[in-house]
């Protein structure tokens, strides 16, 4: 007998719907686009500071003599014979020494103890709500780093150690000379990846690719061996000379360390309540409505031991493409 266009078939087993009452779905944790790699923070050294204070002692700067290095030289004789008198010598201190305070970033969690206490399985609430807010603060810890005008890099780079590009994007040559200037041991370049992907159409125009060298399980372009560290803190200005209008951003070249003379981080661990070196978590308290707010404070800065060890390159496009079929003319 045929079955009716309205009838539907008897069911042979359970359905999906129903099924799915009794099974356990797996759950991710939150994911935030927001969060970057963060690389400027793994590369800097850290240096532990007490008082939240880092003084930074430099030889003096005089009116003459003067070394290369706008300093006092030290007096001494080489190559000699016999028995001349020997120059005598010292080395003075600036008096007015800098000092980095640090400085802090700060903000304050809210969670319904109900919510605390009872949802917490398998993923704990207060736990993702304090990674989240961290991953947050530290995005703004690497901005400040970068862009701060008491301690950033970006303003702390000496007039004499700013370029300029030749053509607008950043070409080989452009990179050669800001290792020109920062030449005593250069440790990575920071700029942003519309900036590194610039400079690599730059490097296959012109034939020779960038190589690639793997750091925390990641490949990151190099040139002369130094590599190219991507940071989206290093900002991009809308406003560009090109016909492209994609904007311009700068690229910076440091040293890094204490003993090499270049630049560091701050912070100081062993804080009240610290989760993390330099990281605190505080319980401030419990409202009426059973809302419970946690105290979230990061403390961190980063001093520039000589000037020498901070170049920049500044005003590059980062939209500028070329047409592969057609090579640069060789001189």
């Amino acid at each position: 007998m045929a079955m009716a266009q309205d009838e539907s078939p008897t069911q042979q087993s359970v359905g999906v719907a129903a099924a799915r009452r009794l099974s356990a779905t797996t759950k991710t944790v939150p994911h935030m686009v927001a969060i970057t790699p963060r690389w400027l923070l793994k590369l800097l050294p850290w240096v532990a500071v007490t008082a939240g204070t880092y003084r930074v002692n430099r030889t003096k700067n005089q009116d003459t003599p003067r070394d290369d290095y706008s300093e006092l030289p030290v007096e001494v004789k080489s190559g000699h014979e016999g028995e001349p008198d020997l120059p005598e010598t010292f080395v003075d201190y600036e008096k007015d020494s800098r000092e980095y305070a640090l400085s802090l970033v700060q903000t304050i969690v809210r969670l319904h103890t109900r919510v605390s206490d009872l949802y917490n399985d398998p993923i704990n609430q207060l736990e993702q709500q304090l990674r989240l807010t961290i991953e947050g603060m530290k995005e703004i810890q690497e901005w400040e780093l970068i862009n701060n005008r008491e301690f950033g890099l970006l303003p702390a780079v000496a007039p004499p150690m700013r370029i300029q590009p030749r053509q607008g994007s950043p070409t080989p040559d452009d990179l050669d000379e800001l290792l020109s200037l920062v030449w005593k041991q250069p440790a990575f370049f920071i700029a942003h990846p519309r900036a590194i992907a610039a400079f690599g159409r730059e490097c296959t125009w012109r034939g020779v690719p960038p190589p690639t060298v793997q750091m925390f399980g990641s490949p990151f372009l190099t040139w002369r061996g130094v590599p190219l560290v991507p940071c989206d803190s290093l900002e991009i200005n809308r406003r560009s000379r090109s016909r492209q209008g994609a904007g311009t951003t700068n690229i910076l070249l440091v040293r890094v360390g204490e003993k090499e003379q270049g630049v560091v981080g701050l912070h100081q661990p062993g804080i009240p309540g610290e989760i993390s070196p330099s990281l605190s978590m505080r319980l401030m308290a419990i409202n009426q409505k059973a809302v419970a707010s946690y105290l979230l404070t990061l403390y961190f800065s980063c001093a520039v031991l000589t000037e020498d060890a901070l170049g920049v390159l500044e005003n590059v496009e980062v939209g500028n493409y070329h047409d592969y079929g057609k090579r640069p003319q060789k001189p």
